[in-house]
């Protein structure tokens, strides 16, 4: 059902043409403006208004504003997807091992793979819920990152495992590798993550951010680099590599975060090293504890052979 404004015309449109003036009442352009009036949607004072009529101030203006255009859901193509493993499936869940190079959902200017895209193509249905383009969705991993995601399948699951991440009751767990020693070894990066004040396509902490935890163990050390033991106690995009960056540690072939990358080109990485190792929560369907792990993925499992050299 379309939107009507009552108004009476302003001063500061008086003597102005009806397309014209409308058009800076309304933020609408003079062609729209044009084809209410011939569509009969625009009345002064009672009587149907012609787009070059003049407009009296005090006159009372009714416009029948155009219908809103039914949105458009962004949907990705149904495709297997190269790598994409299920570790897991029931009536209530989907846990899988993602791959490098593929989206969790589709988004707007993403071409590529994603993993309802390959669910969908493997036969597998997923819950309704959410917003269109990322149905069953209850969290994220980066398009360069690998490791155990879970996807809604049943509505209920949704809710609870929606409720369980908001409520920081999921043990997510990831292993990255750092340029350098983190000094402690051992410890908590408590910062706020928002957009970054330059650049929209980076994340920074921020005052006035997000609240973001992230918590650390150094698993083994290298010359160059350190292997770590992550868990997030939040979920912000970019998180670790947000607060690894901002410890001047960055994930090792993590350009877009400040990495080295003559290290990055020497351990043959085209990514950040950044895997979900592992995922452990209450299964929505019978409040057991469940966890589910990846291993390492090529790429990676050579970078750590090189390092140890």
């Amino acid at each position: 059902m379309s939107d009507t404004r009552q108004l009476p015309v302003p001063d500061g449109l008086d003597g102005m043409r009806v397309d014209a003036g409308l058009s800076r009442l309304l933020g609408l352009s003079r062609t729209v403006v044009a084809a209410l009036t011939e569509d009969g949607r625009v009345a002064v004072d009672g009587r149907a208004a012609g787009k070059s009529d003049r407009l009296t101030a005090g006159s009372w203006l009714e416009v029948q504003l155009p219908d809103p255009e039914p949105a458009t859901p962004i949907t990705g193509p149904e495709e297997v997807v190269a790598g994409l493993t299920v570790l897991h499936a029931d009536d209530e869940i989907i846990v899988v091992d993602k791959p490098v190079g593929v989206a969790a959902h589709p988004s707007p200017g993403w071409t590529g793979p994603t993993v309802l895209g390959g669910l969908a193509a493997l036969g597998y249905r997923v819950s309704t819920s959410g917003a269109a383009e990322r149905q069953g969705i209850v969290h994220r991993l980066d398009v360069g990152t690998t490791g155990v995601m879970v996807v809604a399948a049943a509505e209920h699951a949704y809710t609870l495992l929606k409720r369980a991440f908001k409520e920081r009751t999921v043990d997510k767990r990831y292993h990255a590798v750092a340029q350098g020693h983190p000094d402690p070894s051992s410890g908590t990066i408590d910062a706020p993550i928002d957009r970054h004040p330059r650049h929209d396509y980076k994340f920074a902490v921020v005052a006035g951010g997000k609240p973001s935890v992230t918590h650390y163990d150094t698993i083994e050390a290298f010359r160059a680099a350190s292997l770590l033991d992550v868990r997030l106690e939040t979920g912000r995009t970019h998180q670790i590599r947000v607060h690894l960056a901002a410890l001047r540690h960055p994930c090792v072939g993590d350009l877009t975060y400040g990495a080295d990358p003559v290290l990055a080109k020497r351990l043959g990485l085209q990514r950040q090293w950044l895997h979900a190792r592992s995922l452990g929560f209450e299964h929505p369907g019978d409040g057991r504890w469940v966890e589910f792990a990846s291993p390492y993925p090529a790429d990676l499992e050579k970078a750590l052979d090189l390092l140890r050299d």
